[in-house]
């Protein structure tokens, strides 16, 4: 038998990180570091297969808006961004973030990433992946407003989960900010405009929850991820090691403990599968995408979530135990075109 197509390319393995709080000192620290570097309140995450490009905001010209993001290449936050930024043809630098001292952020309270640093005249500063997209989708259909009076309608609030920790989050996020005529010119029926913010939600709130128990489910593929965490993330040499041997052991037994809070099947390949197919079926067969002959926010949402994974052996499971070839291979296209 032939290899399925995905696996004839160039071969690249991609999972990733979501950001998380800082720890204590020492090796403590460092192993919440390691562990930070593929999570955070949202689960532990992965990255993108291919080799980032680096997109230079210097030639840009002048007046353009330039941004920077701020980041861990194996997030699927970031990776959700990269997608969007690329998908619309937007330049824009990378700042590797280092996930156990974050030196690379300490000019910012906000201590996640990714981080998005904007400049449309003035400069400012973006948090959350769904508020970034949301503004910066806003920004490029709506000129009538200024990028920081956009990013003004996603005021942030603190909520207390029920673990009883206390979070960051932010209003209005899947909500594009245009006036009525922008909002019927994008989103021709209500319907559109609905379905595009739930599946976004979607996206934040279940898929990114099934990554790390496929990719940590056993020991392999745990120490899989983590030899490609510290080969592409920004370690130092003994934090390197430290991470892929003591990390993929400790995010192993981690992933059983997240299996267990979302509720996951004793087979965690099924719910990403059930998920996955419920992803296709609402696409539909008559649609190239969810947004119709383009991809919308959601169907970026979905593939830079699901990208984290190529390489790994739950991707590969994904893409011969479901449905999903086809849509992806469509949005692979239209991203990197």
């Amino acid at each position: 038998l032939l290899p399925p197509a995905w696996r004839l390319r160039a071969p690249g393995r991609a999972f990733g990180a979501a950001a998380g709080r800082g720890g204590s000192g020492g090796g403590g620290r460092l192993m919440l570091g390691a562990a930070f570097a593929l999570g955070g309140s949202a689960g532990l995450c992965l990255a993108a297969r291919q080799r980032l490009r680096e997109h230079s905001a210097a030639e840009l010209p002048a007046g353009s808006l330039q941004l920077t993001l701020y980041q861990y290449k194996t997030c699927p936050f970031c990776s959700k961004v990269r997608a969007f930024l690329d998908y619309h043809g937007l330049p824009y630098e990378i700042v590797e973030v280092n996930p156990i001292m974050r030196k690379e952020i300490k000019f910012s309270s906000y201590r996640k990433v990714p981080i998005l640093l904007a400049n449309a005249g003035s400069p400012l500063q973006l948090n959350d992946s769904s508020v970034i997209i949301s503004a910066i989708k806003t920004y490029l259909i709506s000129r009538r407003n200024s990028l920081e009076e956009i990013v003004s309608f996603y005021p942030p609030v603190k909520t207390v989960t029920e673990q009883g920790k206390e979070v960051l989050e932010y209003e209005n996020k899947y909500w594009l900010m245009l006036d009525e005529k922008e909002t019927k010119r994008v989103y021709p029926v209500k319907e559109v405009r609905v379905e595009e913010m739930k599946w976004r939600k979607w996206a934040d709130d279940w898929l990114v929850h099934l990554i790390s128990p496929n990719v940590y489910r056993t020991p392999k593929e745990a120490l899989a991820s983590f030899d490609y965490i510290v080969r592409e993330g920004k370690f130092g040499t003994l934090e390197g090691l430290f991470a892929k041997y003591v990390g993929a052991l400790a995010m192993f037994f981690v992933s059983k403990r997240l299996k267990k809070r979302h509720q996951l099947q004793d087979d965690v390949r099924e719910d990403l599968y059930e998920a996955v197919n419920k992803w296709v079926k609402a696409v539909g067969k008559n649609r190239l995408f969810m947004g119709g002959n383009q991809p919308n926010l959601a169907d970026l949402a979905v593939y830079g979530v699901l990208r984290v994974m190529e390489g790994l052996e739950a991707f590969d499971d994904m893409m011969v135990h479901t449905n999903i070839q086809p849509w992806y291979q469509r949005m692979e296209g239209v991203v990197q075109k």
